[in-house]
């Protein structure tokens, strides 16, 4: 088992930044995709960004050029940097982590082993 627990969400005003983090710790395994989606209750999942042991990255659309996806496999740790961030973002956020030897591709966020609880962002006009 592997748990992942977010943390660095708030609020914030449109414009303005925020870093999530994601703590990994159980049985944790490095060749696999890690990443972000947001998600609320009702609405259909949407995969903001992912990482994977080639060093490969994808981003949403609506994201692209203003969030940062990075991993610090030493400390077990995925981070996402928003940057310029728009109400739209509003959302839970949550991490996930991919099956060993997974690696990114359009829909990664629809084939997940393990997630955390999220992490509320809020962003305000």
């Amino acid at each position: 088992q592997v748990q992942l627990v977010e943390s660095g969400g708030g609020s914030v005003q449109a414009g303005g930044s925020l870093r999530l983090s994601c703590s990994a710790s159980g049985n944790t395994y490095n060749n696999a995709r890690m990443g972000w989606f947001r998600q609320t209750p009702g609405k259909e999942r949407e995969g903001v960004a992912c990482i994977d042991n080639r060093g490969n990255t994808t981003y949403a659309d609506s994201v692209q050029g203003r969030f940062t996806i990075s991993q610090d496999n030493a400390k077990n740790t995925l981070y996402l940097q928003m940057n310029s961030l728009k109400p739209e973002d509003t959302d839970t956020y949550y991490c996930a982590l991919g099956r060993p030897g997974s690696l990114c591709y359009s829909f990664w966020y629809r084939r997940l082993e393990y997630w955390g609880q999220g992490t509320q962002v809020t962003v305000s006009s």
